[in-house]
Formats: C-alpha cells, structure tokens, sequence
C-alpha cells in the first residue's frame, strides 16, 4: 500500500462524459454499483431518489443534470459514491451518480490550481480546483458548495 506524504491529497477520480472530476477520499464512504433508486415526487430534477444503503435511506444525486449536463443513462460502468459531506452543523450522507470511477489519484498542494478566471461570470463557485493531467485536466470538487448552489 502507497502511504500519501502528509502534504498529498488523495482523491477519487471520476468521469461524467468525457470529462473528469475529483472528490477527496477522505468524503467518499464506499462506491456502489448503479441501480434502481425510490422515486421522490415534486423534488428536484436531478434528485433521482433515495437508495438503501446499508439500512440508511440516502438521497442520490445525478451529478449530470447538477451540472447542467444532459440525464445520465445508465451503463454497467455507472457507479454512485456515496459521500458524508459536512454542511454547517449537519452531516449529510449522499449518493453521486458518475459515468464510471476512474482511480484513487495522489496530488501535491501545487499541482492544484485555481479555477481559471474566463472573464464573465460563470459557476465556479463549487470547483476547488483544478489538476492538469497528460490527458488534459481533473476537476476538483467543493461539494458543500456543489450541492448548495442553485
């Protein structure tokens, strides 16, 4: 087992499309297998529905339409992470719909870099970061602010 240098983060590697995003580790309860979530009526429309996961009703998310992507359709490489994220005082336990979960990646405080200013305004407010890679660049997440915003 790789251990991290105190000054690395690891992360949980994702696709939705053909890009790619990250999630600390340290949020990331366990990753599922896609199935079949409990419909909510009148709830958001990314809101797919509750799952039960290990006796606990949790809320799935579908990060696609979150991000104002089209809906996810589903394929045997889908997987939901399910996440505790801190939200004020509260502990909130989520599932994250992702096209496939790529890897658990290693990165060092300065290979993260701000979310680049284009200009105009845009919804940047929930990217942490972002990491260039050889095939182009991962996406870190603030999920408090990714699940927050409107």
């Amino acid at each position: 087992m790789i251990m991290a240098r105190p000054t690395e983060t690891q992360y949980v590697t994702f696709a939705l499309d053909s890009e790619v995003f990250a999630v600390p580790v340290a949020v990331v309860r366990e990753i599922l297998d896609h199935e079949e979530s409990f419909r909510i009526p009148n709830g958001p429309d990314y809101l797919i529905g509750l799952r039960d996961v290990r006796g606990q009703g949790v809320p799935v998310i579908d990060l696609r339409l979150k991000l104002g992507l089209s809906r996810t359709v589903p394929t045997p490489n889908t997987r939901v992470l399910v996440v505790d994220i801190t939200l004020g005082e509260r502990q909130l336990t989520l599932g994250l719909v992702a096209d496939r979960v790529i890897e658990v990646a290693t990165f060092e405080p300065d290979e993260i870099e701000a979310a680049p200013d284009i200009g105009v305004p845009w919804r940047s407010e929930y990217i942490k970061g972002v990491v260039r890679r050889d095939h182009g660049f991962v996406v870190i997440f603030d999920l408090a602010r990714l699940l927050t915003s409107q």
